[in-house]
């Protein structure tokens, strides 16, 4: 029982970490010290996304969901739980490449604009 508290402990990790990974950047908007923690784990990200990895939190949880007695899962994390919602035809390199793009795209106008507004603010003399 404790095996499988774990595994949904680290899924629940795991989701938080994507949401973060995806929209952290609005937070910057609110908090620009917070780009300190997010701009490494949105390289993380975006390097699992095209490099075609997987995350070691993955085999984590199917480690622990297999102690538990549970079915773990083949493929990584997006794919067991986003794509087969979002996409259910499944994962394929392009889709991957495309949400690798997509995460980094609009990180990058995110912190367009906070750079954008750092830039216009009045300089104390």
């Amino acid at each position: 029982m404790a095996y499988g508290w774990l595994a949904d402990l680290v899924l629940v990790i795991h989701g938080t970490f994507v949401l973060f990974v995806v929209l952290g950047g609005l937070l910057v908007l609110r908090w620009p010290r917070a780009a300190w923690f997010h701009l490494p784990a949105a390289a993380w990200g975006a390097l699992i996304e095209f490099g075609g990895w997987i995350c070691p939190l993955t085999p984590l949880e199917n480690h622990l969901r297999a102690l538990a007695g549970q079915a773990g899962y083949a493929g990584g994390f997006i794919e067991h739980y986003l794509l087969a919602w979002l996409y259910p035809s499944g994962l394929t390199r392009n889709v991957q490449l495309a949400l690798g793009l997509a995460v980094v795209a609009f990180n990058a106008a995110v912190y367009a604009r906070v750079v954008g507004r750092r830039a216009r603010r009045p300089r104390p003399r």
